[in-house]
């Protein structure tokens, strides 16, 4: 087997319905598997998916265990040479698998790889290539430095917004809604790690596998469609709490030990501050809302050109 793609699926049945459609149109000579694991859904998934892709292997769990937890889960069963994570609200196109894994062949060195991640209004979806979190990266992203000066270096160290997008390079991190990684990376540096339940876990196991030797690329001579939730609308408190506290357990696991406890204590108290900050706004928006790929779009879509 070539490749394991594990999706993870929460009341996301639309959405995962067309992830699947999308990955069984690839037109591809490697082998592959797909492995969904459902964390306890309750709109019909996992029925649903066993009526029309009867050769998915379905781990059904009776709890939300999260979204790491859920992928270890699946790379226990998986067989392939390479384990790919993704996302059930995207859409890869018919050569993504072909293409990823031809790189991955071609480039020994290369532990874990990302294609271009566009957003349904062709725009790029800036987590897919992106540099750590340090503690001066972090500042000059939160306190809008990245905006105001976009081709600097300095200021640009998170979404490295200065890289064309449309070429290819070594990164820190890359997104989870798509990370092809090596069966002897994950064998040499572990799974991910479940003490964070839905995000910060890509960019934990990124360093991870840099701090093994391995390199990490983007490359983007194909892509994948994020359909994200809706920023614009309300999000439920615990994926307000889940995303700043992946931010602690981030800088406390990696980070905390090379810096001084000013450094440390202004950190936390960022994070604290966000935090506050993102629900008082939070709650001036609408309701959330499913999101959902229109019917009568299509896999193959045009190339968008990302600038």
């Amino acid at each position: 087997m070539d490749v394991s793609i594990l999706i993870v699926n929460y009341n996301t049945r639309e959405l995962t319905m067309n992830c699947l459609d999308s990955v069984y149109a690839s037109k591809t000579d490697y082998t592959y598997e797909v492995i969904v694991v459902d964390n306890a859904s309750t709109d019909g998934s996992t029925a649903a998916i066993e009526e029309r892709f009867p050769e998915v292997k379905l781990i059904p769990n009776n709890d939300n265990v999260g979204f790491a937890k859920a992928n270890n889960q699946g790379m226990d069963i998986a067989s392939g040479r390479y384990t790919l994570l993704l996302n059930s609200d995207t859409i890869v196109q018919p050569d993504t698998l072909q293409t990823m894994v031809s790189f991955m062949d071609e480039h020994p060195g290369v532990g874990a790889s990302g294609c271009k991640v566009i957003l349904p209004d062709g725009s790029l979806d800036k987590a897919c290539k992106r540099g750590f979190p340090t503690p001066s990266a972090s500042f000059y992203y939160a306190f809008g430095f990245s905006k105001l000066f976009p081709h600097n270096p300095r200021f640009n160290q998170y979404q490295l917004g200065y890289l064309d997008p449309n070429e290819a390079y070594p990164v820190d991190c890359l997104v989870g809604a798509f990370m092809l990684v090596r069966q002897e990376v994950i064998q040499q540096v572990g799974k991910l790690d479940e003490t964070f339940f839905m995000y910060g876990e890509d960019i934990d196991w990124c360093y991870r596998i840099k701090q093994a030797g391995w390199e990490i690329h983007y490359y983007p001579a194909t892509y994948i469609v994020h359909y994200k939730g809706a920023s614009s609308r309300r999000k439920p408190y615990k994926i307000i709490y889940e995303f700043h506290r992946a931010m602690a357990v981030f800088h406390r696991k990696h980070y905390r030990q090379q810096y001084s406890w000013l450094t440390n204590t202004a950190v936390y108290t960022g994070i604290a501050l966000k935090f506050t900050l993102s629900l008082l706004k939070n709650k001036l928006l609408p309701s959330p809302r499913a999101i959902t790929r229109p019917a009568n779009s299509t896999y193959n879509q045009a190339k968008p050109e990302v600038k």
